[in-house]
């Protein structure tokens, strides 16, 4: 009586397949927010999962009309840096950021 049994998928596989929805969620977003259906600002209040390992930069670059330049003086007026990730802004940041967007 031999049955057969899935065995999970080596973990390696099971961290490209997170990485993959990860990515195809994020570009989801961004189009959205390029397109206009999204906000920054709603996504900084809302901090969606995807959003949450995003940086700050990232998510402004996918607005229309926004650069490098733009993002990077944008940035620097409020003190923030580029690298900050969405989920790891106080409650705080997120209102004041999202104000100023």
């Amino acid at each position: 009586d031999a049955t057969a049994t899935v065995a999970p998928a080596p973990q390696h596989m099971q961290a490209l397949q997170r990485a993959n929805e990860v990515r195809l969620a994020r570009a989801e977003l961004k189009r959205g927010v390029a397109e206009g259906t999204t906000t920054v600002g709603a996504v900084i209040l809302s901090c969606p999962w995807e959003a949450a390992s995003m940086t700050i930069a990232e998510l402004l670059l996918s607005q229309r009309r926004w650069g490098t330049t733009r993002c990077s003086k944008f940035l620097a007026a409020i003190g923030m840096t580029e690298t900050k990730t969405v989920g790891s802004m106080t409650e705080r940041q997120r209102r004041a950021l999202a104000a100023m967007v």
